[in-house]
């Protein structure tokens, strides 16, 4: 009999296993796929030999920032955190590109009269970034211990106001050109809601305050599988281990343990379980929405995209990801057509070229580029012709260096992660009330049963590769089933 059981590998899962072993339990992973990683992992696509794609999550600010993994020391356990020169850029038609920079300083001048208001909203939060990340990153019924000064609470509190700036109608009385709002509103586009949203201004706000500081938006040497393996290899160091090939479709696919931790959306842990589930809590987990998609497009190609660069400094072709969508009014009106179920004709888009820090990455002259684009929920359209069309737009001559491309629509994506229904690559609407009431308004949004837990990013604090979801839910766990106390990161 095993202690522990943790049911899927992707970042929540491998930092509950993680978390268990190191406190002595002992534990087994099942993976239904064949490799390990979930969202972050890389694998060759067979689209041309030696290149290999991230075939969810590809850039990594979160990574560096998240308590889990500061505590857990990526760079002590081998994975090699690039940073780029510029974190992100939002190319615009007829105008210079705005551009987040990894220096504030450099950012704040390229940004002109709008430099001082992207200080004192973003530059103000990157200063105070760990009080900033411990409040997007707790588990939304505690106070952080990240905040145990008047200083951290006072970052935290202007964090909440600029939330409810940015979230709001009053969302433009700060910005002076297009290019700063534009950028902003890149970033807040990662939430794939109707914006302003205060969900989207939470995701925006914490983003691109990491963009200035640590690591930058940083992409892993080799691909985000690194970030994966490096937890693996902990795990068997403490006596855990992992199964792929393995998928858990009802209770009889279950080892005998004393605890379960499923790294899935509360459907699936429903249909593996069913009654051993109470009927409350089964009510309240069946109530989480999925949200809007994306579909993935991985291209080779055989030099970099050529970004037109009308101010000749090149800054949009040496950044890590690139936020493809136009001004904020374009993004907006993308956002809401997908929100009402249409595809919009120039897709909010994002795009990252791994090769621009990490020079491994091209083989034989083929680089990878990593690309979604937001479409409806289900959507089984191949985006691919739109993707390109979009990317040309911005960078001319762009099909001329395309040598292969690959499609995943929506309706494919849980094909190699079941967690991302219809396409849902947050595991959950991205909206403020479920980023409080995630996966449901419970005193323990993790505790599905007695020794049965959620440890996905349908979990506070949600999406993103940075453990918080498995370190949270293993916390509880070793509480509650086992008796030990691990400390709060």
């Amino acid at each position: 009999m095993e202690d522990a059981v943790v049911v899927g590998s992707g970042p929540g899962g491998l930092a509950a296993a993680v978390t268990l072993a190191r406190a002595g339990v002992r534990v087994t992973v099942l993976e239904a796929q064949d490799t390990v990683g979930g969202g972050a992992r890389t694998l060759d696509l067979g689209l041309a030999p030696g290149v290999v794609h991230d075939v969810c999550s590809a850039v990594h600010p979160m990574a560096w920032a998240s308590p889990f993994f500061r505590a857990f020391g990526l760079d002590a356990h081998g994975v090699d955190l690039l940073t780029p020169e510029v974190s992100y850029a939002q190319p615009l038609d007829g105008r210079s590109p705005a551009v987040a920079y990894r220096s504030l300083a450099r950012t704040v001048e390229g940004l002109g009269v709008d430099g001082g208001a992207w200080r004192s909203l973003v530059g103000a939060a990157s200063e105070r970034w760990e009080a900033v990340t411990a409040v997007g990153m707790g588990d939304k019924r505690s106070v952080p211990p990240g905040l145990g000064t008047p200083g951290a609470l006072l970052a935290a509190a202007r964090f909440g106001l600029g939330v409810l700036e940015q979230g709001t109608r009053a969302w433009d009385r700060r910005w002076r050109t297009p290019g700063a709002a534009a950028l902003l509103t890149g970033v807040a586009a990662h939430s794939i809601t109707p914006l302003p949203s205060l969900a989207g201004a939470g995701t925006a706000l914490l983003l691109a305050s990491l963009a200035h500081a640590g690591a930058g938006w940083a992409i892993p040497r080799g691909g985000s599988q690194a970030i994966a393996d490096a937890l693996v290899r902990d795990l068997r160091a403490h006596g855990g281990d992992v199964v792929t090939g393995v998928r858990v479709r009802s209770r009889a696919d279950l080892p005998a343990a004393r605890a379960y931790l499923f790294d899935t959306t509360p459907r699936t842990l429903l249909d593996v379980l069913g009654d051993e589930v109470p009927a409350a809590a089964r009510a309240a987990l069946r109530r989480l929405r999925h949200g809007d998609a994306a579909a993935k497009v991985d291209f080779v190609l055989d030099g970099p995209v050529p970004w037109a660069d009308p101010d000749g400094v090149g800054a949009v072709a040496r950044a890590g990801t690139v936020h493809v969508g136009g001004t904020r009014e374009q993004m907006v009106r993308a956002e809401a057509e997908v929100a009402a179920g249409r595809h919009a004709a120039r897709p909010m888009m994002l795009v990252s070229d791994p090769a621009v820090v990490d020079p491994g990455r091209e083989v034989n002259g083929l680089r990878p580029l990593w690309t979604y684009a937001h479409v409806p929920a289900g959507s089984d359209v191949d985006v691919t012709e739109a993707v390109t069309a979009q990317v040309e737009r911005f960078a001319p001559g762009f099909r001329d260096v395309v040598v292969a491309a690959r499609c995943v629509p929506a309706a494919r994506m849980a094909d190699h992660n079941q967690n991302y229904v219809g396409g849902d690559i947050a595991a959950g609407a991205v909206t403020m009330w479920q980023m409080i009431a995630r996966p449901a308004l419970r005193a323990n949004p993790y505790r599905a049963a007695g020794g049965v837990y959620l440890c996905s990013a349908s979990t506070p604090p949600g999406p993103g590769v940075h453990g918080m979801p498995g370190f949270h839910a293993a916390r509880r766990a070793l509480r509650e089933v086992f008796g030990v106390r691990v400390p709060a990161l």
